[in-house]
């Protein structure tokens, strides 16, 4: 398999997870961009969302992985820049289908949520599922696409 860069990040909530799951993206062969944090002293979610996405629109790697106590405050803070598709996940199905149908390059998980078996199934999950495309590539090019509002 070819090298590919995976960038990860976690807050003090899910640094414990971001560290059993560096050994795992290693262990596959992935290149790891890790931009911490590695301490559990409080720090805030989103300036490690932001140099997530920003890793991302840099080209510095394709997809990412970002680790919060529930994995809500990532994906929000994520989801404010345009070239991410952050998407939280629970389990298996839920990491599948967010790449298969909507080509999710970010993995959101919450440490305190799930366990490290099921955080570990939905990264692999995650990294061996292709987008789908067909049917779901207009949607997802409307989600790339800058917001216009308009009345309802």
């Amino acid at each position: 398999m070819p090298s590919e860069t995976v960038v990860i990040a976690a807050d003090h909530g899910g640094v414990e997870l971001k560290a059993l799951l560096v050994g795992d993206l290693k262990a596959r062969g992935f290149d790891v961009l890790d931009l911490g944090t590695d301490s559990s002293a409080s720090v805030d979610y989103p300036d490690f969302a932001q140099a997530l996405a920003k890793a991302i629109r840099d080209g510095r790697a394709a997809r990412g992985v970002l680790i919060c106590g529930s994995g809500i405050g990532m994906s929000i803070a994520a989801n404010r820049f345009p070239e991410i598709r952050a998407a939280l996940a629970h389990d298996h199905l839920s990491a599948k289908l967010c790449r298969q149908h909507n080509d999710a390059n970010v993995l959101c998980l919450g440490a305190r949520l799930i366990g490290p078996e099921v955080a570990r199934d939905c990264l692999n999950a995650f990294l061996d599922t292709k987008f789908e495309g067909g049917r779901h590539a207009g949607r997802v090019a409307k989600m790339s696409s800058p917001v216009v509002a308009t009345e309802a």
